[in-house]
């Protein structure tokens, strides 16, 4: 039977900046003599007590942008961490965004990320103030050390990459060492065995990818199964693409038990388009070259999704799937100079991910792995069992 244990591959490092651009607050001590004025503690007891009001205050009060619940009053204004997040990038980065639409599309908690031009416009609308957003200044520190990428390129790591970038990387199952030879050679047509055998692969390695890089390990439970359980498709479809998975129409029939008889020729015919669609998914990635670093990042940017039902903290994940589009976009500006419209082109590959049906994925590679047991099941099981998954599979019960 076919075995995963697996050492996880995230090594201890250094806490992950402040990605959005936020300088982070120093911490000093200070002595003081002991006649300290009566003036210094007035101060600080009245500024205590104002910033206890403040957060009392936003327990009950609606971010003013979405209608979210408020963190507390951010440049000039009661808001939610996500919008706050993005009036802070926006403003910092000079930022500017253009509407599809006629310029007044709906900004509230279900809607707030569909047209930043005009959540832009409602921030400086209900008064955040741009002047109130301070530029904190770029770390001058340097993590002098490189990652090797795919394509060859060496990853000279700045002060904004050493950190979270960097514990992507770490935790990032490489084609070579992880998938086998097999995935690199585009022109060796499978066997339907090897298929299946590389397909649970790449989803345990997304698996423990998730569990190991920054931030997700902290979240609830229900909350890491529910994001994993609605994008594990999208993420099966990268890392088909970063280890240029072999997509052959004939094993993938074979292996989804269909064949070509009079009787199923319909059902033949419709897999043989969905095959396609997957097929052109993976090459368009493999066209703009995307280097391991910008993988690391779109995936997290694809997993910390507030589309998932059910999560606890949505602004909390909000603000993580900005802080990786941040890291990417920092990373794609830097490596990436000559090529200013990098970035936007790979964004404009999320939103086509999902036009790969998950439970055709599902019917290609894993049917013949785990019958009738539902993917999400098993994408539980290997949530909670870590490294010591192995085949053949079992559901917890």
């Amino acid at each position: 039977c076919l075995s995963f244990l697996h050492s996880a591959g995230a090594a201890q490092g250094a806490p992950p900046p402040n990605l959005s651009g936020a300088s982070a607050a120093s911490t000093s001590t200070t002595t003081s003599s002991t006649n300290n004025n009566n003036n210094s503690t007035s101060s600080s007891s009245s500024s205590s007590s104002s910033s206890s009001m403040d957060k009392q205050q936003s327990q009950q009060i609606e971010c003013i942008v979405c209608g979210d619940k408020s963190s507390g009053k951010h440049y000039g204004q009661f808001t939610c961490e996500g919008c706050k997040s993005f009036f802070k990038r926006s403003v910092r980065r000079n930022l500017t965004y253009t509407c599809r639409a006629n310029r007044n599309c709906p900004v509230d908690q279900h809607h707030r990320n569909q047209c930043q031009y005009c959540r832009l416009k409602k921030c400086l609308k209900v008064g955040m103030r741009r002047e109130a957003v301070q530029r904190g200044r770029i770390p001058t520190q340097s993590y002098h050390g490189q990652f090797a990428l795919t394509n060859g390129d060496p990853l000279q790591c700045h002060s904004y990459l050493s950190g979270y970038i960097s514990l992507l990387l770490r935790a990032e199952p490489y084609p070579t060492s992880r998938f086998g030879s097999q995935c690199l050679q585009n022109n060796n047509i499978m066997g339907i065995e090897n298929i299946c055998e590389l397909a649970a692969r790449m989803l345990f390695s997304a698996v423990e990818w998730a569990r190991n890089i920054p931030f997700f390990p902290d979240l609830q439970v229900p909350d890491q199964v529910a994001l994993l359980r609605l994008t594990w498709s999208e993420l099966f479809v990268l890392n088909a693409a970063q280890c240029s998975m072999p997509v052959h129409v004939a094993p993938l029939l074979a292996a989804a038990g269909l064949h070509a008889s009079p009787m199923s020729a319909d059902r033949v015919v419709a897999f043989m388009d969905h095959i396609r669609v997957f097929q052109e998914q993976v090459e368009k990635l493999k066209v703009l070259q995307v280097d391991s670093a910008e993988y690391s990042c779109i995936k997290a940017v694809v997993l910390f999704t507030t589309d998932a039902c059910g999560l606890s903290d949505v602004a909390h994940v909000e603000s993580l799937q900005e802080k990786s589009q941040c890291a990417l976009e920092e990373y794609v500006r830097s490596q990436y100079p000559n090529q200013p419209n990098r970035f936007g082109k790979l964004l404009l590959r999320l939103p086509s991910l999902r036009t790969v049906s998950s439970s055709v994925i599902e019917q290609l590679f894993f049917v013949r792995l785990v019958g009738k047991t539902p993917i999400e099941t098993l994408i539980r099981d290997m949530l909670l069992s870590g490294s010591s998954f192995s085949w053949p599979y079992m559901p917890i019960q």
